[in-house]
C-alpha cells in the first residue's frame, strides 16, 4: 500500500472516529440534560404534591366513596396512622382503599400541571406499605421493597426508572415525617421519542460524516504529501539530467518543508563538491602540463644522442628527476585531496604531538639545511591519525621553509593540541588571506617558485578531519604565521587559537 492511500485511510479513520465520538458526546449531554430537567421538574411535584395533601377523617355525614380535601394549599402531611389498617375484603399489595374503620376515609388530592407541563402521577406510602393515590390516577407507581423501607426509616430522597404497564416512568420517592412517603412519577415516553429520534439523526450524521471523509481522504493525502512529490519528482530528474542546480520551492517550516529544505542543501554541497572536484581535475591538469613538458624536452634531449658533454648531461637527469620528485609529490597531494571526507577510515590513537612535531622537523631540516628551526615543544596528547597529522606538519615546515630568505629561522610552538609555525618572510598578501588554504592557490610572486599549491589545502582536509581548525594569519612584525588546532586528548574541542607567538 503507497504512503498516499495510507494517509487517507489513516485520516479517514481518524475523521471517522472523531465523528463516532462526537455522536455520543452529544447523546450523552442531551440524556443527561433531559433527564435532569425531569428530575428537576419531579422535585417541584414532590413539592407541591406535599402542601397540597390533607389526609384526615371525613366529616359526619360524609357519604360513602366520597373525597374530600382538607385544609388546600399549606396543609400538613398526615400525623403517624393516618392510614388506618386495611379492613377485610381490600385489596393487598397498596391497592385503593374502600373502607376503613370507624367509617373515615383517607384520600390524596392532586395539584393540576403547570401550563403546558405534564400531569402528575403521585402516591402515597405509610410505614406499614399501604398506599393511597389520587382519585383521578389511571396509572400506579410500582412500589419496591426498598420504597416501603424508606417510608418506614426515612433516608434521603431516590430516583429510579420503572415500569408501569406499557409505561416508563421516572419516579422520585421522598421520606416525609410521620413514617410515610411521597412517591411523583413522570413518563419518559416524550424524552424517549427524542432520544430516539436524536439516536436516528446523529447516525445520519456519523454516517454522511464517514462517507464524506473516505471521499475527502484522498485529496487531503494528495495534498498533504504534495511536498514529498516534488522531492520525489525533483530526485528523478537530477537522477536523468544530472543537473545538480536543480532546486524545489519550500512551502512553510512543518516537517515536509524541512524536507524540502534539506533537499535543496543536499543538492547544494552536491554542486559544490562536483564543483570542487572538477577544479581539481583542471588545474591538476594545468599544474602537469609544465612539468610534463619540461620531462619530454629534456628526455628528448637525452635521447639525440652521444654529443651531449657529460655536465650537460648530468644537468639534464637532475632535472628530470626533480621534475619526477615534483610530479610524484603533486600527484599525491591529488590523490589525498581527491579522496572524499572520511572516505578512508581515520586511524586514530593517542599520539603526543610534541613528539610528532620533532620527528617532523628533524626531516625538514635534511631538507633545508640553510634554514634554522627554533622549537619550543609543550607535552600536549591528541587523538589523532598520526600519518595524516604528521604530513600536515610537514607542509607547514616547507610552506615556512620554501618563504624563508637563505640562513632565515622558522619559530615552531606546540602547546595544547595547537602547532603554530612562523617564518620571518614576506608574508602572506593582505588580500588573498582568505585564499591561503584553497587548493593550487599560490601568491603572484611564488610561480617561479617550486610547489604546487596543495600542502596547506591538506593542511586544511586534516583539520577538518581531526574536528579542528587551520588559520593563516601575518606577525606584526613579518612573517607568515599559519597554526592548526586539534582536540586534546581530555576531550577539549576548543578550536579557537590563542594568539601565535609574535603576532
Amino acid at each position: 500500500m503507497s504512503l498516499r492511500r495510507r494517509l487517507a485511510l489513516l485520516s479517514g479513520l481518524a475523521v471517522a472516529l472523531t465523528v463516532l465520538l462526537a455522536s455520543v458526546l452529544v447523546y450523552t449531554l442531551v440524556r443527561d440534560r433531559l433527564r435532569g430537567d425531569i428530575d428537576h421538574d419531579l422535585r417541584q411535584q414532590a413539592e407541591r404534591v406535599t402542601q397540597r395533601f390533607t389526609a384526615a377523617p371525613s366529616p359526619a355525614g360524609a357519604g360513602a366513596g366520597e373525597v374530600q380535601e382538607v385544609g388546600g394549599a399549606g396543609g400538613v402531611p398526615p400525623p403517624p396512622g393516618a392510614f388506618p389498617p386495611q379492613p377485610a375484603g381490600a385489596k393487598a399489595n397498596g391497592k385503593k382503599t374502600k373502607g376503613v374503620e370507624r367509617g373515615e376515609r383517607y384520600a390524596l388530592t392532586l395539584p393540576p400541571p403547570a401550563p403546558g407541563g405534564p400531569e402528575a402521577i403521585a402516591q402515597l406510602i405509610s410505614s406499614n406499605g399501604a398506599v393511597v393515590t389520587g382519585p383521578s390516577s389511571s396509572v400506579q407507581i410500582p412500589v419496591s421493597s426498598s420504597d416501603r423501607q424508606l417510608a418506614a426509616n426515612g433516608g434521603q430522597a431516590t430516583f429510579e426508572d420503572v415500569q408501569a404497564g406499557d409505561n416508563d416512568l421516572r419516579v422520585l420517592t421522598e421520606p416525609l415525617s410521620g413514617g410515610t412517603a411521597v412517591q411523583v412519577a413522570r413518563s419518559l415516553e416524550d424524552t424517549n421519542h427524542t432520544l430516539n429520534t436524536l439516536i436516528i439523526i446523529l447516525a445520519a450524521v456519523s454516517a454522511g460524516g464517514i462517507a464524506l471523509a473516505a471521499a475527502l481522504g484522498p485529496v487531503v493525502a494528495r495534498a498533504a504529501l504534495a511536498p514529498a512529490g516534488e522531492v520525489s519528482d525533483a530526485a528523478e530528474e537530477v537522477a536523468r539530467t544530472h543537473d545538480l542546480t536543480h532546486r524545489i520551492e519550500v512551502r512553510g517550516d512543518d516537517e515536509l518543508g524541512r524536507l524540502a529544505a534539506s533537499f535543496n542543501e543536499m543538492m547544494a554541497a552536491l554542486e559544490r563538491s562536483e564543483s570542487a572536484q572538477r577544479r581539481l581535475v583542471a588545474d591538476a591538469s594545468h599544474e602537469l602540463r609544465t612539468p610534463l613538458a619540461t620531462l619530454r624536452t629534456n628526455i628528448e634531449t637525452l635521447g639525440r644522442g652521444d654529443g651531449l658533454d657529460p655536465e650537460e648531461r648530468r644537468r639534464l637527469v637532475a632535472d628530470v628527476t626533480q621534475e619526477l620528485e615534483e610530479m610524484t609529490d603533486l600527484v599525491g597531494d591529488v590523490v589525498e585531496l581527491a579522496r572524499a571526507p572520511g572516505q578512508d577510515a581515520i586511524a586514530r590513537q593517542d599520539v603526543a604531538l610534541d613528539e610528532l612535531t620533532r620527528d617532523a622537523i628533524e626531516r625538514a631540516e635534511r631538507r633545508a639545511r640553510g634554514i634554522a628551526f627554533e622549537p619550543r615543544l609543550g607535552p600536549s596528547l591528541v587523538h589523532v591519525d598520526p600519518q595524516r597529522v604528521g604530513r600536515a606538519i610537514s607542509n607547514m615546515l616547507d610552506n615556512a621553509t620554501k618563504w624563508s630568505p637563505p640562513g632565515g629561522r622558522v619559530e615552531v610552538d606546540v602547546d595544547e593540541g595547537r602547532i603554530t609555525v612562523r617564518d620571518h618572510g614576506p608574508g602572506f598578501p593582505d588580500g588573498d588571506l582568505d585564499k591561503v588554504f584553497d587548493r593550487f592557490w599560490r601568491a603572484d610572486d611564488a610561480r617561479g617558485r617550486p610547489g604546487s599549491g596543495l600542502g596547506l589545502a591538506i593542511v586544511q582536509r586534516v583539520a577538518e578531519e581531526h574536528d579542528g581548525v587551520a588559520r593563516a594569519s601575518n606577525a606584526p612584525d613579518g612573517g607568515a604565521v599559519v597554526s592548526l588546532q586539534l582536540p586534546t586528548i581530555n576531550g577539549d574541542s576548543s578550536a579557537t587559537p590563542t594568539q601565535p607567538p609574535g603576532v
